[in-house]
């Protein structure tokens, strides 16, 4: 195949294929399709600006630069036509161009292309499409809560002193390059015994940076020379000084090597991650038996107590923490692992700040606490979210998943390194922010918008929050941070609300309860997960819901919503669930019910029934929506909670509720339920279940030149009980995905996905059979995608040009055919160079064309006209069609009424590198006689 590596401009130039005559103006060909289909974006339409196919070390890619450098952030970038995703590009070193290999787009139409990371577009201005006639008014903010009984953001009486260790690098699976144990150390000092240990990791920002010229950062790794590397592991510093104060042995870890090669990572780099955190936690257990060998840094603090450990990380770094508690539990695969020892601590926490979780496959058993800022303009879908509510019905629930709610905070600046004004490299602010369109919430100077300092230190509160609940055991903190609705004053002014599951909630009402979906009445059960949209929103609703943050099946089965919509009040919304719930010892049933921003006064009657029919009010809830925008993701469910006293009071059976329904009070309005539980006071012990884990490998293949051969998708499964997962087999030509429920563990048959490859002696591409898995009950998830991958192992068919037509009249078409010396199995895609023509013959303008198919090859038509071979992008395609042997490349020429000379045009044949092949080819114009 051959394939150009310069740029489209706005289009592919016209190239017809043999026998079909062109349509219109010679209107552009559909851009290239994937094997097997046959779906293209529109008819006659051409790739959008930004976009084109090149070709880079013997590999075709589907392409899209940016006009300004991407910053390098945590959200993975995905390319997406009509909603469905393509596939998951490369970056390049220039940090605005992304490339994905053609023979892994997933999908058959490219129609429609979009650049998205975290569900947001980026390859859009901000506010893009959206309705600015009229400025939209300030949200609200919610009104301040009432301070809790303890504040854990003031600090504590210990002095704290700070060092840094430089250890040698480690070899992780999947990565060339060594990855540096780098970690800065804050301690208190003169704290007696041990004293428990809190590891933060960073999440993904640029590695490198050229001091003294501002904006020149990169990704590399090892930083390329004149360049040193990002500081990112520092920008806690004042995070860590708060714990050391409060007594806890603090070390911050360095991960640029993972961020700068963590791209070809098929988990994004979590695994890596989880892997150099537990090096790290390994050499303090070494340091922990014997304090002489440790560093500097290390020895001028107290001995840590492994057995109190809490786990910090931001973005990437949130997801690296919870596979890190994962691989500590339930041992890893050693071929996929960097740290090959069991575990020699006890993770009694984490905390996950603006976290990806690609995987969405939550540690159930371990407490977290999750900051989701409002503002995230980096991984702005809040899919951290999925930390909460994806450990609901996973194991037994006891440990408690908190998301906190930071209203006007940003992705950056919880990290001082990555905030202007005090990193020492080049950052800014993560928040899209368009000047002509300002965000009346987010946008810098917003009325809800924090500062760097006040959000910084917000979020140092709520990490020492988390510390203080999870390995310190004060029960007075969780008022803070379970949806009772207190604050820490020490946050102030940031607004933040919060809610959990888990802790001393117990059986109650889910949409998506692993036992099966209850029967909904006056309302709807809607999917959280759907083709090209949540179906649980409508187009009208502005914003986003964390609670619905995309998976990568284009519908996931089993997450889900009760959705209400009413247009009267008394419209009752009843939830019935499979069996019925007990309530017994309760205090309150605790809801979580989302509204609509900027909305207020929405307020609800909450019933509940008994099985036998017994019906009793328990109180009546007001919600006022979160302030957001269509930029922010603020369709977060806030928690109500209603005392159980007049169930008591009316003798229902509370071990038998059969029935919860919520009746509005409001003319009219929306919301959605995500769960309502009973609930006391207190948390219960949370020792980790022995759940069996999963882990899908990939196998790769040679197709083979016959017959069919069938292979089993690898998948290792550990553990004495049986569970159940969701399996999800994606379709190699569709991109359309088939679940189902899988018991695995002991006594049951588990994942068993063949597949079959046909083998043949044409050419083709790689050909993926992708396999995803989703924790239901029982399970934990590591390596959650796998498959088979069948490898081309046909030469590509030799390709030659002969002219047909290349001695024309002005208004005629100059056309060549292009020949394949065999049937390929896929579309081959040509390039030819316009090159100038030689001995100073007269070559063929801008004029001398049709200027329709001229528009498609620049950007502006040039005036006054310019040689063929001197336009920017001179590069025109042609597309044999899978299973055809030949097309024609046509260069249209029009007849005018000026005298000219006859006219040249000469075009080279290239390979992947731009290299010729064969010789050059000429056409010749004459005038009209």
């Amino acid at each position: 195949m051959i394939r150009g590596r310069r740029a489209w401009a706005t289009a592919i130039a016209v190239l017809t294929v043999a026998g079909v005559a062109p349509t219109g103006a010679y209107a552009a060909p559909a851009p290239p399709e994937i094997p097997g289909a046959t779906a293209t974006p529109h008819a006659g339409d051409a790739l959008p600006p930004g976009w084109r196919i090149a070709g880079e070390n013997g590999r075709s890619h589907l392409e899209w630069r940016a006009p300004e450098p991407v910053p390098m952030g945590d959200a993975r970038v995905e390319f997406r036509a009509n909603g469905a995703l393509v596939g998951v590009p490369e970056p390049q070193d220039d940090g605005r161009t992304f490339r994905l290999p053609l023979e892994e787009v997933r999908t058959a139409d490219l129609g429609d292309l979009a650049v998205e990371a975290a569900g947001r577009r980026i390859d859009q201005a901000p506010g893009a499409g959206a309705n600015r006639k009229a400025k939209p008014p300030a949200p609200k903010l919610p009104p301040k809560l009432p301070a809790g009984t303890v504040d854990p953001g003031k600090p504590g009486t210990y002095a704290t002193t700070t060092g840094e260790y430089d250890l040698p690098g480690v070899k992780l699976p999947g990565f060339p390059e060594r990855v540096e144990m780098r970690g800065v150390v804050v301690a208190p000092k003169k704290a007696p015994g041990k004293r428990p240990i809190a590891l933060f990791l960073h999440g993904r920002h640029a590695t490198c940076y050229v001091p003294g010229k501002d904006g020149e950062a990169s990704g590399d790794w090892p930083c390329a020379k004149g360049s040193k590397p990002i500081p990112s592991h520092r920008g806690y510093l004042r995070d860590q000084k708060l714990l050391a104060s409060q007594g806890y042995v603090t070390v911050s870890i360095s991960a640029n090597g993972i961020n700068g090669q963590d791209w070809n990572a098929e988990d994004g780099g979590a695994q890596a991650r989880s892997s150099l955190i537990r090096n790290h936690l390994g050499r303090w257990a070494d340091w922990a038996a014997k304090p002489a060998s440790a560093p500097a840094a290390v020895r001028k603090g107290p001995k840590a107590d492994l057995s109190r450990v809490l786990l910090v990380g931001h973005s990437r770094g949130g997801e690296g923490v919870n596979r890190a508690v994962m691989d500590s539990l339930y041992q890893p695969p050693a071929a996929q692992d960097g740290y090959r020892s069991k575990a020699r601590w006890n993770i009694r926490g984490t905390v996950h700040i603006g976290p990806t979780i690609f995987g969405h496959n939550p540690v159930p058993d371990v407490p977290s606490l999750t900051i989701l800022p409002g503002c995230d303009g980096d991984v702005s879908d809040l899919q951290g979210q999925v930390f909460t509510d994806g450990t609901r019905g996973v194991s037994r629930g006891k440990a408690l998943h908190s998301s906190v709610y930071m209203v006007g905070a940003n992705h950056n600046y919880f990290n001082t390194e990555w905030t202007p004004g005090q990193a020492q490299a080049p950052a800014d602010d993560d928040f899209w922010h368009d000047e002509e369109a300002p965000d009346p919430l987010c946008s810098p100077g917003a009325a809800g918008r924090l500062t760097a300092d006040q959000q910084h230190k917000a979020g140092a509160t709520y990490i020492a929050a988390a510390a203080r609940l999870f390995v310190g055991g004060d029960d007075r903190v969780r008022q803070l941070v379970d949806g009772t609705g207190r604050r820490a004053p020490s946050a102030d002014p940031a607004r933040v609300l919060t809610h959990a599951v888990g802790g001393n909630r117990s059986a109650g009402f889910l949409p998506d309860d692993p036992q099966g979906p209850p029967k909904v009445t006056g309302a709807w059960l809607c999917d959280a997960v759907a083709p090209g949209r949540s179906a649980c929103m409508g187009e009208k609703d502005p914003g986003r819901s964390p609670h619905f943050a995309f998976w990568r099946p284009e519908h996931e089965a089993g997450r889900r919503a009760v959705a209400l919509d009413w247009k009267k009040p008394g419209t009752v919304a009843r939830v019935t669930p499979k069996k019925p719930v007990s309530v017994k010892g309760a205090k309150s049933l605790a809801l979580r019910v989302a509204v609509p921003p900027n909305t207020s006064g929405t307020r609800f009657d909450v019933h509940v029934k008994d099985a036998k029919g017994k019906r009793a009010k328990l109180g009546s809830v007001k919600i006022d929506g979160l302030p957001g925008t269509d930029r922010t993701s603020s369709h977060w469910a806030q928690e109500v909670r209603v005392p159980l006293t007049a169930a008591v009071r009316a003798e229902l059976d509370l071990g038998r509720i059969a029935h919860l329904e919520l009746t509005p009070l409001s003319s009219s309005g929306k919301a959605w339920l995500m769960d309502a539980w009973s609930w006391k006071p207190g948390i219960p012990a949370t020792p980790a279940a022995p759940l069996t884990r999963v882990d899908i490998g990939r196998l790769t293949v040679k197709e083979g030149d016959s017959g069919f051969r069938t292979y089993q998708v690898p998948v290792r499964t550990t553990g004495k009980n049986a569970g159940t997962v969701r399996l999800y087999v994606i379709d190699p030509d569709t991109g359309t995905s088939t679940g189902k429920l899988v018991k695995v563990g002991p006594g049951t048959a588990g994942i068993k996905v063949e597949v079959k490859v046909e083998g043949n002696k044409r050419y083709g591409w790689d050909k993926a059979y992708d396999v995803l898995v989703k924790a239901v009950q029982g399970t934990v998830i590591g390596a959650d995608a796998g498959g088979v991958l069948a490898e081309n192992d046909d030469p590509m068919p030799k390709v030659t040009v002969k002219p047909v037509a290349d001695d024309v009249t002005e208004g005629s078409p100059l056309t060549w055919r292009i020949s394949l010396s065999e049937k390929a199995d896929v579309d081959i895609w040509t390039v030819a160079q316009l090159i100038p023509v030689p001995d100073g013959r007269p070559e063929l303008s801008t004029a001398d064309v049709d200027q329709e198919w001229l528009s498609q090859l620049v950007e502006e038509v040039p005036n006054p006209a310019i040689p063929l071979s001197e336009v920017e992008y001179g590069t025109l395609w042609t597309t044999v069609e899978a299973g055809r042997t030949s097309a024609d490349l046509t260069v249209p020429t029009i007849r005018d009424q000026v005298k000219e000379p006859t006219e040249y045009v000469r075009l080279q044949l290239t390979d992947e590198e731009d290299a010729p092949l064969g010789p050059p080819f000429e056409g010749t114009v004459r005038d009209t006689p």
